[in-house]
């Protein structure tokens, strides 16, 4: 994914400001793909440049007042083209599975803390992803079904992190 089709996607939704994008993605697209407030600006000029969205005329004093976004025709179809593109799966790259291997070489000092650690951030972050699915989907048959089936994507994750590191506890713990 990238971070174009990230605005593309969000502005659809709902046009916004830099700013409103900025914290929509500290709230909700921010749990899979990130960027920064100023990512978030210089990517908005790069689109209206390329005639993929365009600034809405302003309602009051253009000074000092916050420049809103909508997407273009084109901005559309680019992002239609993306969806439909092909894309291979790429590969996890966790540092945490590395270290695991590379403490069966060098020694399981320090490992269990470690895992700890790690199993209570993604328990943390599965309590929040079902918190929000309790939220924001109560009723999952009037439900935006797509939004749900990304956040079902990352409770699924969360819960396979959970699952393993409690597996690699047992394993490093049991036998060391």
């Amino acid at each position: 994914m990238s971070l174009p089709h990230a605005i593309l996607t969000a502005l659809l939704e709902k046009p916004s400001s830099g700013l409103e994008l900025t914290r929509r993605f500290d709230k909700s697209i921010g749990y899979f793909w990130s960027a920064s407030h100023q990512q978030i600006y210089r990517e908005l000029g790069r689109l209206e440049e390329s005639g993929l969205i365009r600034a809405l005329p302003s309602q009051g004093p253009s000074r000092g007042s916050k420049k809103e976004y909508e997407v273009l025709a084109a901005g559309r179809e680019e992002l239609a083209a993306w969806v439909a593109r092909p894309e291979d799966p790429r590969p996890i790259r966790d540092p945490l599975p590395l270290r695991v291997r590379a403490a069966g070489v060098v020694g399981r000092e320090g490992l269990a803390s470690e895992l700890r650690r790690h199993l209570e951030l993604h328990r943390a972050q599965l309590a929040e992803y079902e918190a929000i699915e309790a939220r924001d989907f109560p009723a999952p048959e009037t439900a935006d079904r797509l939004q749900h089936l990304v956040l079902r994507g990352g409770i699924d994750l969360e819960t396979f992190w959970v699952e393993w590191l409690e597996r690699a506890l047992d394993e490093v713990e049991g036998s060391g």
